[in-house]
């Protein structure tokens, strides 16, 4: 599992004044690129490259409020298989309250083609060091222990 932590700014709240629903979108993107950048991946890496980071799908689960000056922990579960997608999908904690659940299903489009690549995780592997993407990875899905209710 992969984390990374966000402090909830009073911009990104509604008149409800808790977060905007919008909002854990960004939070989960926020700890995607984090895991990217962990990698040594970062987004002008994988431009240059000709390839980038696409949302096929994204569903969340709202669980609990978030507040002005909250910590938020983001906690990403990576999972690859043999197909042209991946799953990334990321819990939203304060404390030790789940307060969200994205799933979200990936790609990595190639920018000369406007296609999925084949491989996305050997594509990413090849951009750099493959000992640290490929750990960064499996550490990011390995015994992910995501707390969603139907796990």
């Amino acid at each position: 599992m992969f984390t990374t932590t966000v402090t909830v700014r009073g911009y990104e709240t509604d008149a409800n004044g808790h977060v905007n629903h919008a909002v854990y979108h960004q939070y989960a993107e926020h700890g995607r690129t984090e895991l990217f950048r962990a990698t040594g991946i970062d987004v002008p890496h994988m431009t240059a490259a000709g390839i980038g980071p696409v949302i096929l799908e994204s569903t969340v689960r709202f669980l609990a409020e978030l507040r002005v000056g909250d910590q938020v922990e983001v906690r990403l579960d990576v999972r690859f298989g043999e197909g042209k997608t991946f799953r990334m999908d990321a819990e939203l904690r304060r404390d030790d309250i789940v307060a969200a659940t994205i799933t979200g299903t990936m790609g990595l489009l190639d920018h000369a083609t406007r296609r999925l690549v084949a491989d996305p995780r050997g594509r990413l592997l090849a951009l750099g060091d493959a000992g640290r993407i490929a750990q960064v990875l499996d550490e990011a899905g390995a015994d992910a222990g995501l707390d969603d209710g139907e796990k």
